[in-house]
């Protein structure tokens, strides 16, 4: 039977909203971010990252205001956890947002999390501190749980009904109620973990294994093209036996898979194992910024352009496809790169609207390059073709397909 709640949903980011939105097709929910200009856009139903649609509804409000969400009694905390300058967690975000409800719940409330974590986060470090402000006691007077985002933005196939969800709690009974409350909103099912240890470990892994597979492929790119020979021709060829796995070489960037490995580092290092695999595997993704510019150089020079002033057109800045997300996007490092060589980059991604060195749509100005680099593949630009490039190409084209999109590339990552 479906209790009568009223949910909070805390950080109204690429996770929080959708959550929000689906949350409030059948009960009451405030959403809350400390960011008044987020609020504020989302009171007139613009969604400044350009990725719901639909935002306004009656069961629905919109808030910055901590004491609006005094008479909530399920709370969902969907804060960044990003990495400081170090690679270290930075958990400052979750503790601030875990201090700040924990002065207004009540008994019997829950405070789900849902941010990405190390094993043990949930339990040693965000119930202390509720226990600490709101003086009572855990899984007596309140109860937690946590339950991975699984959210992949831009992604309409693996939208937040459309992936199981994982879902643990501090006992059995909180347990069996959270199945039948994200039961309302999620279409492919519910999986129940039998701690909320083991979910949090489950959700870091998903990502690290992204991270290492890739890393794989990263390094193959790297040792093939000292062979002259075309990476993605290799793989092509290889994934014709059955238990290929279909990975492909690429920017490793973003606010997940190149987050979490650092995360779960953290904690085996701290637990007192050194996970050699994990800190290879990031800094193999990590060389490929490094690699795509040099490599863009050593083009430059064999085409017998001047490298000093060159002007380069990047096409895509976000961190992946089809969105606006910019959060540790490795394009940054590629432009950043080629700049240092003094060399003049313009961008050109449709899914942002202002940033340093962009431009509007490059085929509608009359300014030629000396290189184009494709860093992102955005749907807009599967409709290009290499003689397009040439029309903007300074010369003969130097073409770096990143995303290895164009069947005619002469260069793919």
């Amino acid at each position: 039977m479906y209790k009568n709640y009223k949910i909070a949903v805390v950080g109204l980011g690429y996770v929080g909203l959708p959550l929000a939105l689906a949350f409030s097709k059948y009960y009451s929910v405030i959403g809350f971010d400390v960011d008044s200009n987020r609020v504020n856009s989302l009171k007139k139903s613009i969604d400044t990252n350009n990725d719901q649609k639909n935002i306004s509804n009656n069961n629905i409000t919109y808030s910055n205001q901590i004491n609006d969400l005094s008479k909530c009694n399920i709370y969902i905390i969907t804060v960044p956890t990003p990495v400081n300058s170090e690679n270290t967690p930075d958990l400052s975000f979750l503790e601030q947002a875990t201090e700040m409800i924990s002065l207004l719940i009540k008994k019997n409330d829950i405070v789900i999390y849902e941010s990405t974590v190390y094993p043990g986060v949930t339990e040693e470090i965000c119930v202390p501190i509720i226990e600490r402000f709101s003086s009572l006691i855990y899984n007596k007077d309140f109860f937690c749980a946590y339950s991975p985002e699984r959210i992949s933005p831009g992604n309409e196939k693996y939208s937040l009904n459309n992936v199981v969800k994982v879902v643990s709690a501090s006992n059995e009974k909180v347990l069996d109620e959270l199945v039948l409350l994200y039961d309302r909103i999620i279409d492919a099912g519910i999986y129940r973990a039998p701690s909320i240890r083991v979910a949090e470990a489950s959700k870091v892994i998903e990502n690290i294994q992204r991270d290492v597979n890739i890393a794989l492929m990263n390094e193959l790119a790297m040792m093939f093209d000292k062979m002259d020979i075309e990476t993605h021709q290799v793989l092509e060829t290889a994934k014709t036996k059955w238990n290929f796995l279909d990975f492909k070489p690429g920017l490793v960037g973003g606010h997940c898979i190149g987050v979490d490995p650092y995360y779960l580092l953290h904690k085996s290092l701290a637990s007192g194992y050194q996970p050699n695999l994990l800190s290879t595997s990031r800094e193999i993704n990590n060389k490929i910024p490094k690699f795509i510019v040099e490599k863009s150089i050593s083009l430059l020079k064999y085409s017998k352009k001047n490298v000093k002033n060159a002007n380069i057109l990047i096409f895509g800045y976000t961190f992946k496809e089809n969105c606006s997300d910019i959060r540790n996007t490795k394009v940054k490092d590629i432009v950043c790169g080629l700049e240092s060589y003094s060399i003049k980059v313009d961008v050109y991604d449709p899914y942002i609207n202002e940033h340093n060195n962009f431009i509007s749509n490059p085929f509608l100005v009359d300014k030629k390059y000396d290189a184009i680099l494709v860093a992102v593949a955005h749907h807009e630009f599967f409709k290009y073709s290499i003689s397009d490039f040439e029309q903007i190409s300074k010369g003969k084209l130097v073409f770096l397909d990143i995303k290895g999109i164009y069947n005619e590339s002469k260069w793919k990552l």
